[in-house]
């Protein structure tokens, strides 16, 4: 895949690896060192999703209009000293609840900034027919950092203290944006500069017409709304339901979510070969087809072995959004003129990221009113059914869906 292409893989498992530290450790810093209680917790946890809401689609702006692996550079190295002040003002007994709200709105800042700009430049690294390998190891790394971050989180609290674990995230943040510094990738001649004299407005609204015009990016757009609304949902029914309603402990608990992630693994490593042997439009549906009936177990989950069935439901069910996943992003990638990819990625991002916060409201409305289980089965049929928009349409995604 040539040596950028490797620097810029590197730099995103080391930072997809420190994120899962800190996902640990923030909250685990304000518990712990500060004594925070559940409103400050979710505050804390506000304060670093309000920025997709918040400046996302600007963001998608910005992007199209300078060069990209500047953004990475810069968004990796201010979230690294912004973290660096966390264990530096515990040092000093002078750290605060408004600080660490300060450092998460930063976090969330330069997370919207990343990823938009990250998925943008893939294109400019690798060739677009090679698009499915380099997500494939993107999704890889990002996966195996969901399963190993936040043991190691949980181990790196509990030797050093939370608020100096937050050391490896700032220099894994650090050290990835050194890697990305070399990362060479031809920008300039493969797209204009942005038109001038343009609002801001009218461009985002240009990035959210071309998803709504394109079928197969409208139809995913569907899916991952629906997507993220069922992980709300479900966010609040596992915990209820597995925990509160079971008596599953934490050790098991932690094991039983990590078959997404082992599902996710293996479905990043197979993409390309099944894109190369079936095609992006087949790829895309028989992904979809899988993940719409993969959780059907798992509402069978119970006491005793009936507790199995949960983590092999969704071991299946992470091969197959992986699959899907991949597959899609470089449909994106590939169709999307490169002007336009910035407000694209950032539109889809709004889009999908948007119905989280709904989810969670609506996932707690479930468990007031009829148990944690009716939570934990909304949120799992969530999942499957919204992979529908694209399994009843199959002949529009395998027509539109270029195969590479």
């Amino acid at each position: 895949m040539g040596s950028d292409f490797l620097r810029f893989a590197w730099a995103n498992g080391i930072t997809q690896m420190g994120t899962q530290i800190t996902v640990v450790a923030l909250p685990l810093a304000a518990a712990l060192a500060l004594d925070a209680g559940a409103f400050e917790l979710g505050l804390l946890s506000a304060a670093q999703m309000a920025a997709f809401l918040l400046v996302g689609l600007p963001a998608g702006v910005w992007v199209d209009r300078v060069r990209r692996r500047p953004i990475l550079v810069w968004s990796d190295a201010v979230r690294g000293v912004a973290l660096l002040t966390v264990p530096v003002a515990a040092w000093l007994d002078v750290l605060t609840m408004p600080h660490l709200y300060a450092v998460a709105l930063i976090l969330g800042l330069g997370a919207v900034f990343f990823d938009i700009a990250h998925m943008s430049l893939l294109p400019a690294v690798v060739a677009k027919d090679r698009l499915e390998r380099g997500n494939g190891v993107l999704e890889v790394t990002r996966s195996t950092s969901v399963l190993v971050g936040p043991g190691a989180g949980g181990w790196l609290t509990g030797v050093l203290t939370a608020p100096v674990a937050l050391l490896a995230d700032a220099v894994s943040y650090l050290l990835s944006a050194l890697l990305l510094a070399g990362v060479r990738a031809e920008e300039d001649a493969a797209r204009p500069r942005a038109a001038q004299g343009r609002g801001w407005r009218a461009e985002v609204a240009e990035g959210i017409r071309f998803v709504a015009g394109e079928p197969v990016l409208r139809r995913v757009a569907v899916t991952g709304a629906t997507v993220m609304a069922g992980n709300g949902v479900l966010s609040v029914g596992l915990v209820l339901y597995l925990v509160e309603e079971l008596g599953v402990g934490a050790a098991r608990y932690g094991l039983l979510l990590s078959g997404a992630a082992v599902g996710a693994v293996v479905g990043a490593a197979v993409t390309a070969r099944v894109t190369a042997r079936f095609g992006t439009g087949r790829a895309l549906y028989g992904s979809a087809a899988v993940a719409a009936v993969a959780l059907l177990p798992a509402l069978a989950t119970g006491p005793g072995w009936r507790l199995l069935l949960y983590p092999v439901s969704v071991s299946l069910f992470g091969v197959a959004s992986s699959v899907f996943g991949i597959t899609q992003v470089s449909h994106r990638q590939r169709v999307t003129p490169a002007p336009l990819l910035g407000r694209v990625n950032a539109s889809m991002r709004f889009l999908m990221w948007g119905a989280m916060p709904l989810g969670g409201l609506l996932g707690g409305a479930l468990a007031e009113w009829l148990g944690g289980y009716a939570a934990f089965a909304a949120g799992l049929a969530l999942l499957g059914l919204a992979h529908l928009a694209v399994v009843a349409a199959p002949r529009v995604v395998m027509r539109t869906a270029t195969t590479p």
